[in-house]
């Protein structure tokens, strides 16, 4: 019989699951064996998702499909290659040209993620001796993107912009970069661009804006929250992503011509790694045409917002203000919310209970996302489910009291 032996490190690491176990935080995966729309099915077991980032219920469109079947025949899966030695094709070419032109940009250039494409344009754009103004709540690939630029990072309160004006007063002779969240993922609300890029304006700050969650969903269009704001600056590097509103995979980066060559001479995750499959740039093509013509989708996800927040009344948890598709719900406690979640789940319905590190401490929540893939009665079952998953709680707190 072999013995194990020691090793200290592996033991280190159980401790901390325990820990991260203790603390109600451990995260786990759900395999999804099939989904059409917001239903998913899970251990043989069908859920009404409140739970998906594809807002205007694209990720399954006949269009789509049928795109990505012509485009695998045409280019086959792979790239076999990044896009600077051979994996560059015709469709990643024609998609960044319609991509610049759908937002109001000069140039486009594509990433396999929005997360990576975060990581390039900071790292680009800031380096030793610079500064990045960061809104505390900003997703975490900005976050990242910051400490990996080793420029020094100064974070201000959520949508504080007196507090960003004096962290921008107070550097002096070095190259600017603030990055916010178009839509905080987390809370739902929107940054105030107008604002934030008038501070750029008169600091000399480049402002690069993160629209994952309001691509194809805000603006004239679904162009994005610059067109909701009516900007334009060579000032903005401005980042969508392809996998939420617009149902496919990938990410972009828009902005001046200049900003984007600099980009595919020196952003390290664009270089070294293999080209986006040319299949999804080919689908992405058709999305966009979807997202043009998808005022009435729009329109329902907008109504089942209103109708969502017209008809609230959960007690003591609190909706945040949120006009956008991400209606969160705070619980406050750890172990509530994920009861919460496990009690819907027990009525049909997925919603995931968002915990720290990814929410302050204190502020553990119910995420609803809503999307146009959703019926009206829908959305009123999950506002019964909720309300009757709360009470199911408050009475096992009185039982064991």
């Amino acid at each position: 019989m072999n013995r194990v032996a020691s090793f200290p490190l592996l033991d280190e690491l159980q401790r901390a699951l325990a820990d991260i176990d203790a603390q109600g935080l451990r995260r786990g995966r759900l395999a999804v064996q099939r989904r059409h729309g917001p239903r998913l099915v899970i251990d043989g077991v069908e859920y009404l998702a409140f739970c998906s980032n594809d807002y205007l219920g694209l990720a399954d469109h006949p269009a789509l499909v049928a795109a990505v079947r012509e485009g695998a025949g045409r280019y086959g899966v792979g790239a076999g290659a990044s896009h600077l030695i051979s994996g560059h094709s015709e469709a990643h070419h024609c998609l960044e040209q319609a991509l610049a032109e759908f937002v109001g940009l000069p140039a486009a250039l594509l990433f396999s993620t929005g997360y990576m494409a975060n990581l390039a344009v900071v790292t680009t754009l800031a380096g030793r001796g610079d500064a990045v103004f960061a809104d505390r709540l900003n997703h975490a690939s900005l976050n990242d993107a910051a400490l990996l630029s080793r420029a020094e990072l100064y974070r201000y309160p959520h949508r504080d912009l007196e507090t960003l004006e004096r962290q921008l007063g107070h550097v002096r002779g070095r190259g600017r970069v603030v990055v916010t969240d178009a839509v905080f993922s987390m809370d739902g609300d929107v940054a105030p661009l107008p604002d934030l890029l008038a501070l750029c304006e008169r600091y000399d700050a480049w402002l690069v804006v993160d629209d994952a969650h309001g691509f194809g969903v805000l603006g004239p269009g679904g162009r994005g929250t610059l067109a909701h704001f009516g900007l334009c600056s060579p000032r903005i590097v401005y980042v969508g992503t392809l996998g939420k509103a617009a149902g496919v995979f990938g990410a972009f980066v828009a902005g001046h011509a200049v900003v984007i060559d600099m980009l595919v001479q020196r952003a390290r995750t664009y270089l070294y790694t293999t080209a986006l499959p040319p299949l999804i740039a080919h689908a992405l093509l058709t999305s966009l045409e979807l997202i043009r013509s998808a005022d009435d989708r729009r329109a329902r996800l907008f109504r089942h917002i209103a109708r969502l927040r017209s008809r609230w009344n959960a007690g003591p948890w609190k909706l945040m203000e949120s006009a956008t598709a991400i209606q969160p719900l705070v619980v406050g406690d750890n172990a509530r919310a994920c009861a919460a979640s496990r009690a819907l789940a027990r009525r049909g319905f997925l919603v995931p209970a968002i915990r720290p590190p990814t929410v302050p401490q204190g502020t553990a929540r119910l995420r609803i996302s809503l999307s146009a893939a959703h019926a009206e009665e829908e959305v009123d079952r999950l506002i019964e489910a909720v309300a009757q998953a709360r009470a199911e709680l408050a009475a096992s707190r009185q039982a064991e009291a």
